[in-house]
């Protein structure tokens, strides 16, 4: 048996790019970033990338030992992004960050938006049907791509201008409350 397959590799990192869904999540991660105004992506990318790799191994152990199934731990992400999803559309703060976390790095950005409830069923998913190391392989390549995208959103910001960045928030407010709504509805 190889210890490395190209195909899962591959099936592995689209699956967890299209759970992550860090295109979808640059209006949030800009709308964040205008209230902290700062970002560190690196922060960001190795928190989300422990998570990951922690649920890899152990993540359904972890649960158990709090007796949370992972519908519970999923229904408690989606309130989560449910209420994100409010302050986009709204125009309001419910969301405070920690006073001596001042640049959201941790949260929300690495958990619950990157390495989110549905990232992280995902990984535990994807163990029962792939080996661990080409599943790692699939989180570090996503991560190379969040790492990207996370230092990319000044020239994103600039280029999307104010009311581009208004337009953009308040869209994907609503398409983040459907996924809040649909995670909560498939996990209930």
């Amino acid at each position: 048996m190889n210890l490395f397959s190209f195909q899962e590799i591959i099936t592995s990192t689209l699956t967890l790019f299209a759970m992550i869904d860090i295109l979808g999540a640059i209006p949030i991660i800009l709308s964040i970033r205008q209230k902290v105004k700062h970002i560190e992506s690196e922060k960001a990318t190795l928190a989300a990338g422990f998570l990951m790799v922690i649920f890899l191994f152990i993540g359904e152990n972890l649960l158990n030992l709090f007796g949370i199934d992972v519908s519970s731990f999923a229904v408690a992400g989606s309130i989560v992004i449910f209420i994100i999803a409010l302050e986009m559309i709204l125009g309001i703060d419910i969301f405070r960050t920690d006073p001596d976390e001042k640049s959201g790095s941790i949260i929300p950005i690495a958990f619950p938006i990157i390495a989110g409830s549905g990232t992280l069923t995902t990984i535990i998913s994807l163990k029962a049907v792939y080996q661990i190391q080409n599943i790692l392989i699939g989180v570090v390549l996503n991560l190379v791509i969040v790492y990207t995208v996370l230092k990319s959103t000044k020239h994103i910001e600039r280029v999307l201008g104010k009311s581009g960045l208004i337009l953009v928030r308040k869209f994907f407010g609503i398409v983040l409350l459907a996924i809040a709504e649909k995670l909560f509805k498939t996990n209930i």
